[in-house]
């Protein structure tokens, strides 16, 4: 069995489910804040991930947003986030997507983000480049913050964190550097990826919002951090994704 047609076979039939459900009346819960919002599309999604996943690989590890952990004794993880950007997607806004990770013995080897309402499809393997619909995509080569497009997002429960999200937000906004907000943390990366974007920060996001991006990020030359410059983590929670070119400005601008 092939995991990356299961890999891609799994975001097409999520992709579906979205879709069909877009714009939709469907039911909402909320988590730990009025904020943080599931819907049954989320799990519809999930349910069905996790099914062709289970199905072609009944030995391996998942973890996902809803389910929590699937455990089972391998070296291989799956890392699902069946709606990344539920926000968007519950208010109707066609900004949101399907993110699934491939570890192997903690080692990223295959993402794929879709975002399925424009039909970009974002895939790597590892040590095999970042692609867009099948064609191949690098990072931005502006070397200058000043001339550089950003784009973050704020957490749950943002008071509790320091430094304060608005301070952050701030430091950058000071400079007079363009910022936007997606809603998306997998789309955020993956559009810094292909060069649209030429950085992203942002904390206390968990493995499933960054472990495809991330993945494919690095693999169209981006360099990943946590917000100190020490090595990433993906379940270290603080990210700092950019083209590399302006890593260093970035960094020294949020730790000034």
């Amino acid at each position: 069995m092939n995991m990356k047609n299961t890999l891609l076979k799994a975001a097409a039939e999520s992709g579906k489910i979205l879709k069909h459900n877009f714009g939709r009346e469907f039911e909402i819960s909320f988590k730990e804040v009025d904020s943080n919002l599931v819907t049954e599309v989320d799990k519809l999604s999930e349910n069905k991930i996790i099914e062709i996943i289970k199905n072609d690989f009944p030995g391996h590890c998942i973890i996902s947003e809803e389910a929590g952990e699937i455990y089972q004794e391998s070296e291989y993880k799956w890392i699902i986030d069946p709606i990344d950007g539920t926000v968007n997607y519950a208010h109707s806004i066609p900004l949101s997507s399907v993110s699934i990770a491939l570890e192997k013995s903690g080692d990223l080897i295959l993402g794929v983000v879709l975002n399925p309402f424009s039909d970009e499809l974002f895939f790597s393997e590892k040590n095999s480049g970042a692609f867009l619909n099948d064609k191949k995509i690098s990072v931005s080569a502006c070397d200058r913050i000043e001339k550089s497009l950003l784009v973050t997002g704020f957490p749950y429960n943002s008071g509790k964190f320091l430094p304060n999200p608005l301070d952050l937000f701030g430091k950058f906004l000071k400079r007079d550097i363009p910022i936007r907000r997606l809603g998306s943390a997998a789309l955020d990366l993956c559009w810094t990826a292909c060069g649209r974007f030429e950085g992203f920060w942002e904390y206390n996001l968990n493995a499933w919002d960054v472990a495809a991006g991330v993945l494919i990020l690095r693999e169209a030359g981006g360099k990943v951090t946590n917000l100190k410059g020490e090595k990433f983590n993906i379940y270290g929670k603080e990210i700092l994704a950019t083209n590399s070119h302006i890593h260093d400005a970035m960094l020294s601008i949020i730790n000034s």
